[in-house]
Formats: C-alpha cells, sequence, structure tokens
C-alpha cells in the first residue's frame, strides 16, 4: 500500500501541487473545490460506505473514527464552495459534466462493493490521499478568507498500523489493493480534467 501511494497518490500529480502552493487563479481553485465536492461532498461517502461492509475489530474502528472526520473534511469543502461562488464559465462543460458524473459512479460502485477489503481499500486511499488535497483546501481558504479546522483524520501511522494488519490475510489484501488503486486512478483523472478545464479558460 505504501508504495502504492507513493507511485499513484494524488501527492506527485503537477496541477494539485500547484493548486496546493496557491499558484493558480482563483477562478482555478475556485473550480477545482466545485469539482472534488461533486465527487466528495455528499454523504453518504466513500468512507460511509466502507463502514456499512467493514466487519468488527481494528477496520471497523478505523473506519469509524476516519468517517467522524470526515463530517468536518465535507463541511469545510461546502463552506469554500459556497464562498467561492458559481463554478467558472469552461468551454466544454456538458463534456465535463459527463466525465465528473462518470467519475462520481465508479467511485460508489467502489465505496459500495461486496467484495471483503475493496471498500476499505478506497476508504484508505482516500484518507492518504487527502492530506494533500486539504492542502488544496486551506489554499482555497486562505484566499477567501476562511479559518481552516484541524483535520481529525486518522494519523497516517496509524492507518499504516491498519493496513498491515488486515493485508496479513491474502485475498483482502488483493481487494483493498484494488480498491485503492481505482480510488487513485480517479483522483488523477481529478487532477488531468481540472488541468484541462483550466487551460480551456486561458485559451478564451
Amino acid at each position: 500500500m505504501g508504495a502504492l501511494i507513493a507511485s499513484d497518490g494524488s501527492a506527485h500529480h503537477p496541477y494539485l501541487q500547484r493548486l496546493a502552493r496557491n499558484e493558480e487563479p482563483l477562478r482555478d481553485l475556485s473550480d477545482a473545490m466545485h469539482h472534488i465536492c461533486l465527487l466528495h461532498g455528499r454523504h453518504p461517502g466513500v468512507i460511509d460506505h466502507a463502514l456499512g461492509h467493514a466487519r468488527l475489530g481494528i477496520e471497523r474502528d478505523w473506519l469509524e473514527v476516519a468517517a467522524d472526520a470526515f463530517v468536518i473534511e465535507r463541511a469545510y469543502l461546502v463552506r469554500i464552495v459556497a464562498s467561492a461562488g458559481p463554478m467558472p464559465s469552461t468551454p466544454g462543460h456538458a463534456e465535463t459534466e459527463a466525465a465528473t458524473a462518470a467519475q462520481r459512479h465508479a467511485i460508489d460502485m467502489l465505496a459500495q462493493s461486496d467484495r471483503a477489503g475493496c471498500a476499505t481499500g478506497a476508504a484508505i486511499a482516500l484518507a492518504m490521499d487527502w492530506a494533500v488535497i486539504r492542502e488544496a483546501l486551506d489554499a482555497a481558504g486562505e484566499r477567501l478568507g476562511l479559518t481552516p479546522p484541524p483535520s481529525q483524520l486518522p494519523l497516517a501511522e496509524e492507518t499504516v498500523t491498519v493496513v498491515d494488519t488486515l493485508v496479513r490475510e491474502g485475498m483482502l489484501e488483493r481487494a483493498m489493493l484494488f480498491g485503492a488503486q481505482q480510488l487513485f486512478a480517479q483522483h488523477r483523472g481529478l487532477w488531468d480534467l481540472l488541468e484541462a478545464r483550466a487551460s480551456a479558460r486561458d485559451k478564451q
């Protein structure tokens, strides 16, 4: 899982890095916040669905903490979107809507998978990826005069311990890795889409 996060996680995507460093125009930050909200601003979300499929023990304990913490993240994201105003006008918006709907559907399918470990893998990937996504949220919040709430998501070290415990079961490990891979892929697709939308606005 650690190698997967290092290779497929969002931390290395150039566009998300620029958003997190507050290097993009406010309209691009606003656009990103709207689209992140489309994927992760609803309840129940990835972690909530995964909790519904979790077994008793360390898996359920981690997901309960993460689900409670994501309530704060979701509320913060919604505040940012409300403060940012409407989504910026962008050429090809209909195509973007279709792509975002497909991403949301794919993420929902992962989070509601009955395959043991798949939804938990997606939830863990979201929690680990959220660290850099939160940097972009904070960059937007700073521009909009919002005070970011402290993150209550489980520490990376705690998450790694949970993963180490769960992956001792071979079948569970494969399902968790699949869920994580697919979640990371949807996030990479989102950052690519947002970068393309920013480029299209620059050419208007």
